[in-house]
């Protein structure tokens, strides 16, 4: 054979067998893609509404937004909640009060009213019971994640999401991590909080999760302003716009969504052993 036959032959080969080995690296729980990624946004401020879901529409992304039922952005803007939960983005539920364990270092901003080590493990349930159906109220659905506020997990060393896992699809944390389907826990997402950190960055993230094909969940604030935890404006656009470049390799979307087929990936495995 000629070396030109070789060589046409081995192109051949790679040509016919890159589409089964692409297959082979994508997957069903990242709805056929390499990786999943979530962009959450916490604590119903003022720019979610203002900065972050024009953006994503305007690249037709959804992303999960943690809301305090008490905050004062929920009951002044409650037809822009709506509406934004109708183009698709989830509303997830981020307690009522936001109460934080005010018993841990650093944690002085934390009011003696909803200072969690000071609940009792059936208030923090109530209380983010009640927000579920304040969500509800405004969105009218039944599926949706919570995010641990100040990701404490504990009241008096007792889980009391324990007592909730009925009532959401799954729960994000605040620890930063890249994993596979499999190894998700439900109970506690892995998420990146982002707080000043560059849009490169936050490429380089969505890089990580693309190569070993895992779920990225990033934990935002303030995005252009309105919280001490914050990212730049051109930071999160930068990483809007590489996502949208990749879409078709990169599935971004709700916690939610992303949470059932984790959900269903995990069964299907456990159903095989």
């Amino acid at each position: 054979m000629k070396p030109i036959d070789t060589i046409a032959l081995a192109l051949g080969l790679l040509a016919a067998t890159t589409p089964t080995l692409r297959a082979q690296t994508n997957s069903p729980a990242w709805n056929n893609k390499q990786c999943a990624v979530v962009l959450t946004y916490d604590d119903a401020i003022d720019v979610d509404l203002d900065n972050v879901v024009p953006a994503l529409d305007s690249l037709k992304f959804r992303g999960t937004f943690y809301i305090i039922g008490s905050s004062p952005v929920v009951t002044k803007r409650l037809s822009e909640w709506r509406a934004a939960a109708r183009r698709g983005h989830e509303l997830g539920n981020h307690a009522l009060f936001h109460p934080c364990d005010g018993s841990l270092p650093g944690r002085g901003f934390v009011t003696p009213d909803h200072d969690l080590s000071k609940y009792t493990v059936g208030r923090a349930v109530d209380e983010i019971r009640a927000n579920n159906t304040l969500l509800a109220a405004i969105d009218g659905k039944t599926a949706r994640t919570f995010a641990y506020p100040c990701g404490d997990l504990q009241i008096g060393g007792v889980k009391f999401y324990d007592q909730l896992k009925n009532d959401f699809v799954a729960a994000r944390g605040v620890a930063p991590a890249l994993k596979p389907a499999a190894q998700v826990d439900l109970s506690n997402v892995d998420a990146y909080s982002i707080n000043g950190q560059s849009g490169q960055y936050l490429i380089d993230l969505v890089k990580q999760a693309q190569a070993s094909h895992t779920l990225l969940v990033f934990l935002f604030h303030g995005v252009g302003g309105g919280h001490s935890l914050n990212v730049a404006l051109p930071a999160h656009r930068q990483l809007l716009r590489y996502l949208k470049a990749h879409e078709k390799d990169i599935w971004v979307a709700p916690l939610v969504e992303v949470a059932e087929k984790i959900k269903a990936e995990q069964a299907g495995g456990a159903a095989k052993k």
